[in-house]
């Protein structure tokens, strides 16, 4: 048996294009264009990437996006006033404030000065609480995207056993309040987690999301089972790549040889792959939803701040 690819590249391309069809009708009904302000402090080399393909997005799907570029210098209370600032303005929908910030800035009190409707990273406390009591909430753009990928590819989550590895505030945690919104039974492991190859070998679903490479392997996953990856890790190891990567071993090797790296997600795919009833692959799984996912929180904040319907 081989698991199911579950395509990460469709799924979001489908929300996508959902989400440009309701901003289209929403323009053209309400005369109104939902606005992302993206918030980056100092140039990390990620964020830059990360905030460039949001903007991207933006631009694609008919949305407006504002950047707001500060260096690494600024002060917490010019960040917190810019935040004050977009908070109060009536033509901003939603507001990224990208991490990571600077050492000097205390990143929970600048998430918090969001303004809960236009939270579209989820990530304020009233959302959180929110979200943890079943409502319908702007939700974590990466755990919403899983919610997603098992919806749109028809994986039952009523009933069934599952099991997060990884107790993140960004991931774990809100993953097991959506996974619970849909009946799932939800158990949550971590790093001081006892028998974890006993936990994880019973779930339906499996979410790996730990932030360490290849480290879910075929003892770990019942026959079967829906196995999902939110891992992004870098692998260079060339001695080594013929214990992680199966069928596609020599194109990995070749990513390396060119780009010096490749991609692999939290789970060894060469091991979990001919085991799993479906599976997420790295890249092209998990990663390709969260934008998709904050593309549609924008959408759903314009709307609820302005009590639209489509």
């Amino acid at each position: 048996m081989t698991a199911r690819i579950l395509n990460g590249r469709e799924i979001a391309a489908q929300i996508k294009k959902e989400v440009a069809e309701d901003v289209r009708v929403l323009t053209e009904k309400h005369n109104v264009r939902p606005c992302l302000a993206l918030v980056q402090v100092g140039r990390d080399p990620a964020s830059e990437v990360y905030v460039g393909s949001k903007i991207k997005s933006c631009g694609e799907l008919g949305m407006i996006s504002e950047h707001h570029h500060l260096p690494d210098s600024v002060e917490e209370d010019e960040l917190l006033g810019l935040v004050a600032t977009l908070n109060d303005r009536n033509d901003v929908d939603g507001i990224l404030v990208q991490l990571p910030l600077p050492k000097h800035i205390d990143e929970g009190k600048v998430l918090a000065a969001v303004s809960p409707e236009k939270d579209v990273d989820g990530f304020h406390p009233m959302n959180v609480g929110r979200l943890w009591q079943g409502e319908d909430v702007l939700a974590p753009c990466t755990p919403a995207g899983v919610i997603e990928i098992l919806k749109r590819s028809n994986i039952e989550m009523n009933g069934a056993n599952a099991v997060i590895i990884g107790r993140s505030n960004i991931v774990g945690k809100p993953m097991a309040a959506l996974l619970i919104k849909e009946s799932a039974t939800v158990t949550i492991c971590h790093s001081r987690t006892k028998d974890l190859t006993e936990l994880t070998s019973r779930a339906d679903i499996l979410v790996a999301a730990i932030g360490r490479a290849g480290f879910v392997t075929g003892n770990h996953v019942k026959k079967g089972a829906t196995v999902i990856d939110v891992g992004i890790n870098k692998f260079d190891d060339l001695d080594n790549a013929g214990n992680f990567f199966g069928h596609d071993l020599e194109k990995r090797i070749e990513t390396i040889n060119t780009r010096g790296f490749t991609l692999i997600g939290d789970v060894n795919p060469k091991e979990v792959i001919p085991k799993a009833g479906a599976y997420t692959p790295v890249p092209g799984g998990v990663g390709l939803l969260t934008v998709a996912m904050l593309m549609k929180n924008t959408l759903k904040a314009a709307k609820g701040r302005r009590r639209l319907r489509i």
